[in-house]
């Protein structure tokens, strides 16, 4: 049986990797995907302490974090359509102005 630390270590360097990512990237599609690495990283911490626990609660925190993923990926999709539409670049250095 492997340790929870494991699972928290595992789950701490992929949230780093995607905090960094959301830091260092001027792509907002690169951005994009460090932010659900990031939720992807909480959800293995939520399932490793619902394991752990041996309760559901994680799992059922697991599953509203998913739908606010979904939600948040395709309205977050429209928006980076729309900004390309707009700008013909993905750099988020562009978007200096909240105006289209």
């Amino acid at each position: 049986m492997v340790p929870i630390t494991h699972y928290l270590m595992l789950s701490a360097i992929l949230f780093a990797l995607g905090a960094l990512g959301v830091l260092i990237n001027r792509n907002i599609i690169s951005m994009f995907m460090c932010v659900e690495l990031m939720l992807n990283a909480v959800n293995l911490a939520f399932i490793a302490f619902s394991r752990f626990l041996n309760q559901v609660d994680g799992q059922i925190f697991v599953f509203f974090v998913m739908i606010v993923a979904a939600a948040e990926a395709a309205v977050g999709l429209a928006l980076i359509v729309l900004f390309f539409r707009d700008k013909s670049t993905l750099d988020v250095d562009q978007a200096n102005s909240l105006k289209w």
